[in-house]
């Protein structure tokens, strides 16, 4: 059983989807749990979805969890929802239970979590797996690094860090990291790995800008269609991909305001195949696009999120950055020149280097969580 919860982007689905089909393929009964708003055309392969009563962010800040009408849950909903997640536990009797981020994050939906980790402890044969991403978010306080190894000591088996050492190791956001160090199991990057399907679309762009799933990427958009012009490839076809949470309204607006050249969409299955094709990849700095970007090769611009504290993709960009995988512009800097400036200044700079980063995290992850079980 895998719990997973995407608070504003789809990242954190998408990646623990890919954990569920490596799993399933492996040979495990997999049951993913979301607790996050549904997506559409989720891929988990042979594995089956429960969808909790949806939460999100309240905002970019992740102050607080909303409801799909924006309001705050109250008591009785989190005691429902706390009371499916249960129930599910309950009734699949899992051999193994991942928690994705948690305790390393998600400390909003520790009223479900800790109920169900004593549900795995008390069930006396339930081992209980961390599932989390190459870099945390920073936190002020040194004592929170403490509660999460509090946690980890008190109820897991391991701790699967997606990510490769020799890029970005899991202490340098995590300063607690020898307290839980005989229980971390580098896995590599978890990745989709769609790039050689069927390409759908006879038309290829030379810049491909994407969003994200989330709603913080307008800014991005916007500038986009600004740099354009300023750039060596303003006669080039750009596509911009908005995120798969757009509104049909939404997308129309987008393109009564893109030119000729700049085609507009919510997402592409094929994301992948026409990414490896283009010339420039313009986006932010998320996991699983920094994923997408490593596994194409193509010359990539990164923006990363900072929003209220954000910490995650500035690390990220500048790693990339470091190891000559990507120019970066920050937030602060984003504008039409300085974009233009970045997307001339990397189809300058040299080819990005090959096979310098452990992928296969998803065949790994699997492997690990077999070996819990009694299959």
């Amino acid at each position: 059983m895998i719990w997973t919860q995407h608070l504003l982007g789809i990242g954190h689905l998408k990646r623990a989807a890919v954990l569920a089909r490596a799993t399933s393929a492996a040979g495990a009964d997999v049951t993913l749990v979301s607790g996050g708003f549904p997506v559409s055309d989720l891929d988990i392969g042979g594995a089956s979805l429960v969808q909790l009563p949806p939460l999100r962010a309240m905002d970019s800040s992740f102050s607080g969890l909303a409801t799909k009408d924006g309001t705050p849950p109250d008591t009785a909903f989190l005691h429902a929802r706390r009371d499916h997640l249960l129930s599910v536990f309950a009734q699949s009797q899992p051999d193994v239970l991942v928690t994705e981020m948690y305790p390393f994050g998600r400390r909003q939906l520790a009223f479900e979590l800790e109920p169900l980790l004593e549900a795995a402890r008390t069930s006396g044969h339930c081992a209980v797996i961390c599932s989390v991403r190459d870099i945390l978010t920073a936190k002020k306080k040194r004592a929170r690094y403490d509660e999460m190894s509090d946690v980890v000591l008190g109820y897991y088996a391991a701790v699967l860090v997606h990510g490769d050492p020799a890029l970005i190791p899991f202490d340098m956001t995590f300063p607690a990291v020898a307290r839980i160090a005989h229980l971390i199991r580098y896995t590599g990057y978890v990745r989709e790995s769609h790039v050689d399907a069927p390409h759908s679309d006879a038309t290829d762009y030379d810049v491909v800008v994407s969003a994200g799933g989330g709603a913080v990427g307008d800014a991005l958009l916007e500038t986009a269609l600004k740099a354009r012009p300023k750039s060596a490839l303003a006669a080039s076809r750009w596509l911009l991909l908005a995120g798969a949470t757009r509104s049909d309204d939404e997308i129309a607006q987008l393109r009564s305001q893109a030119p000729n050249g700049v085609d507009i969409e919510r997402s592409r299955a094929d994301f992948q195949h026409v990414l490896k094709r283009a010339r420039v990849s313009i986006s932010q700095a998320g996991y699983n696009t920094v994923m997408d970007i490593v596994d194409t090769g193509v010359r990539a611009v990164l923006v990363p999120f900072v929003g209220d504290g954000e910490t995650e993709q500035t690390t990220r960009a500048a790693r990339m950055s470091q190891r000559g995988l990507a120019q970066v512009v920050t937030e602060q800097e984003l504008g039409g020149p300085s974009l233009a400036d970045a997307i001339d200044r990397v189809l300058l700079a040299p080819a990005p280097p090959d096979n310098m980063i452990d992928c296969d995290g998803a065949d790994a992850s699997a492997a690990i969580i077999m070996s819990h079980t009694s299959t």
